[in-house]
Formats: C-alpha cells, structure tokens, sequence
C-alpha cells in the first residue's frame, strides 16, 4: 500500500483539487477532497468532472490498497461511470471505494461521494487495470 500512499500526493492533478487519502486498508479507501471556489460550475454547484475526478480517484486508490507488489507500478482506469444523485454546494467531499472483485489483471470498484452530512452525491463503479 505504500506505492498508492506516495503516488496521490505527488499526482498534479489530485494535487491540484487537494483530493487527500484519508483511510486505507486492504480493497477499501477513503479520500477527501475539500471544496474551493475553482471547483463551481454555477453559483456554488461542484462541477461534475470535479466530483467524477474525486471518484476514479478512490477507485485508484482502493485497487492499488494491496500489499502485492506488482511486477510493474502501472496501471490505469479502464472503465468509469457516474451517476450523479444530488448536487454538492460549496461543501467538501469524501468518497469510500471498495474493491468488490479482484482479478490478476483488473480490479472492480464502487464508489460513493458524500457531503459532510452524508448525502450520497454519486456513486460509481470503475474497473483499474494493472
């Protein structure tokens, strides 16, 4: 797990979003990513792509949150959707994303988005490929 640990905050664009881990263990971490004015769409509505970001994000981390350590540190999403539940206004986010199955090649995630309150914003399900 130390490989995902160091690769999020040297990632520019996760970087750029200040999207952070905030959990991890085996198949399961939680990210946050804190609101900031550059994130809106309109009025104080987080963008999609933002939101999205934040979700294939976990979804990286989660597939990567293993102690085997693969014969190459590559990888990348091969597959992503996201349904969009419930506008997020200027609040930050976080984002829980479990592996529910594990291959030797990919891994499958779903992923949800949450405001502080709870409120599922979206969910997603990716598919990560070493």
């Amino acid at each position: 797990m130390a490989l995902v640990e160091a690769f999020i905050p040297h990632s520019p664009h996760a970087k750029a979003l200040g999207i952070s881990i905030e959990e991890i263990e085996a198949d399961r971490a939680v990210l946050s990513m804190p609101f900031k004015e550059d994130l809106v769409t309109m009025g104080d509505v987080i963008h999609g792509g933002a939101i999205s970001t934040l979700i294939d994000t976990a979804a990286t981390v989660s597939a990567w949150a293993t102690d085997e350590v693969p014969e190459s540190p590559s990888g990348a999403t091969v597959s992503l959707s996201v349904s969009f539940i419930a506008a997020a206004r200027a609040c930050d986010l976080r984002a829980e994303s479990k592996v529910v199955k594990r291959g030797r090649r990919l891994s499958f995630c779903e992923i949800e988005a949450r405001d502080p309150e709870g409120t599922l914003i979206a969910n997603g399900i990716a598919t990560y490929s070493f």
